[in-house]
């Protein structure tokens, strides 16, 4: 019976999902800037909705559990805390500066400050990163629909893929916002009713060690403090430059929605992450009461052997709209870039044979090369909160740098951004290499044998490659600065604006 509930209740959740987006695809008019930033006319709810469910992805949600569950509180909470700290961050310090350039993919900005050849590199490290948060949130729902609908795990990943592209090439930015509204809804609903809950029936069982208050968490490094502030930070600087995120930003109707949507965003994030992390810490506790082994992701045990059908699947239909609402946004995202930046196309520039829009044609076309690759990476490496770290700690590594200097320092160079990104981000992917483990997990993507590197350096990547990147930045920026008239800045700034 329980099984029957949970299965037709998320068939009926994803027709809805679908019915959404497609209904959402009238508004983009064949016009790519409507269907890439939603005609810039996102209000207050809707931008916030849309920031918050960029951050509540299943990464940070059901990833979140499974880190908290095995190595503590900080392993789990630190995601949606970064994911936080990078949303408030950006409403102080990015989203008035960043809305009002009028911009369509964060790569524009590499390119009005730093010109083509940095616009482009800046294009495909970013279209790297954003696959692996694309397949961490398929991967997740891979799991649920292997676990509650009967399917095989490669059945689960390519059934969402397939349901996911369907609606966001269909509506683009416009049906992002309006499922994500949805989304956001029922996950809202779906955490506090299961802590509530969980905590009127089991009560908390923490393990000494693995709580809030445990904080040798955040200062020991034997206690995983490097993974946990390596996390922290990744998300709270490398989120900053994320494809989908910043979109979101340039989608507000004015500088002023855009800045109160991600203090919203902010605090949300918060109110949904935590519960999860502070669930996770008793999670083996409830299901040794219950005589229940996890087989899978601890999550996913409670809601199939412990809380009522129907609170079991309002949760699963929060942790699915998580993964949706990120998948989509990592699909039109990642796709935009390809088109916009990497091959250069324009909005306005007509399609073959004159008629429609080719920026729109060719996003709509590369979606699919890009769901395909997040399939491939869903399958190759079954991780989840790892995936998001990942994809986020590369733009950190280099291009988080040149985003706050180009905005902030009147003296940083083409050659000061290019030397940042070529340096974090090539320390940063030689590490990587170098290490046995990213964030306490294996390393089955690309692992070196090597004696230099062991797992107490696990975390430390993260928190040098940034340094490098920074400090060639600065160097290169000083050697290379040349003063110019302020008023020929401005003109030179103002051509490169009206050029996109």
């Amino acid at each position: 019976m329980e099984h029957t509930v949970f299965s037709w209740g998320i068939i009926t959740f994803l027709l809805g999902t679908l019915g959404v987006g497609v209904w959402a695809s009238q508004q983009i008019k064949g016009d790519s800037v409507n269907f890439l930033v939603a005609g810039r006319g996102l209000t207050l709810p809707l931008a916030a909705a849309t920031l918050m469910a960029q951050s509540v992805d299943s990464n940070a949600t059901l990833g979140n559990t499974d880190l908290s569950a095995e190595f503590g509180f900080w392993a789990g909470a630190a995601l949606p805390i970064g994911l936080s700290l990078c949303l408030f961050l950006t409403g102080t310090f990015l989203a008035k500066p960043m809305n009002r350039m009028g911009l369509i993919t964060i790569p524009d900005f590499y390119r009005v400050k730093y010109g083509r050849l940095v616009e482009l590199i800046a294009a495909c490290i970013m279209s790297v990163s954003f696959s692996f948060l694309l397949a961490g949130n398929l991967v997740a729902g891979g799991f649920m629909f292997q676990t509650f609908l009967g399917t095989s795990y490669i059945g689960g990943i390519t059934l969402l893929a397939a349901l996911v592209f369907a609606y966001t090439v269909a509506g683009g930015l416009f049906a992002v916002a309006y499922t994500d509204a949805i989304q956001i809804l029922i996950a809202l609903v779906g955490t506090g009713w299961l802590l509530v809950y969980l905590l009127a029936n089991f009560g908390l069982n923490i393990v000494p060690g693995t709580g809030p208050l445990a904080l040798e968490q955040l200062t020991s490094v034997g206690a995983g403090a490097a993974i946990n502030w390596a996390s922290l930070l990744a998300l709270g600087f490398g989120n900053m430059v994320a494809i989908d995120f910043m979109a979101r930003i340039f989608a507000a109707e004015s500088p002023e929605t855009a800045q109160k949507a991600c203090y919203v965003a902010s605090a949300v994030t918060l109110i949904v992450g935590i519960p999860f992390s502070i669930i996770a810490l008793s999670a083996n506790s409830i299901l040794e009461q219950a005589g229940v082994v996890a087989d899978g992701p601890i999550l996913f045990a409670l809601l199939q052997n412990v809380v009522p059908p129907v609170l079991g699947l309002l949760v699963l239909a929060a942790i699915l709209s998580a993964s949706l609402s990120t998948a989509d946004g990592a699909i039109l995202g990642t796709s935009s870039v390809l088109a916009h930046n990497v091959f250069g196309i324009r909005h306005g520039a007509a399609a073959h044979g004159g008629g429609g829009d080719r920026l729109l044609l060719v996003t709509r076309v590369l979606s699919i090369v890009i769901t395909l690759l997040g399939v491939f990476l869903g399958l190759r490496v079954p991780q989840t909160g790892v995936l998001l770290l990942l994809g986020f700690d590369l733009g950190f590594a280099g291009l988080v740098v040149p985003l706050l200097g180009g905005l902030f320092w009147a003296k940083s160079t083409r050659q000061g951004a290019l030397a940042c990104i070529v340096a974090g981000s090539i320390t940063r992917l030689v590490l990587f290499a170098l290490m046995p483990t990213m964030f306490g997990i294996d390393n089955t993507l690309l692992y070196i044998p090597n004696g230099l590197f062991t797992l107490d350096f696990d975390g430390f990547p993260t928190l040098i490659s940034p340094i490098v990147g920074l400090i060639a930045f600065v160097v290169v920026s000083k050697m290379t600065y040349k003063p110019i008239d302020a008023q020929q800045q401005r003109a030179k700034l103002e051509e490169k604006l009206h050029a996109l």
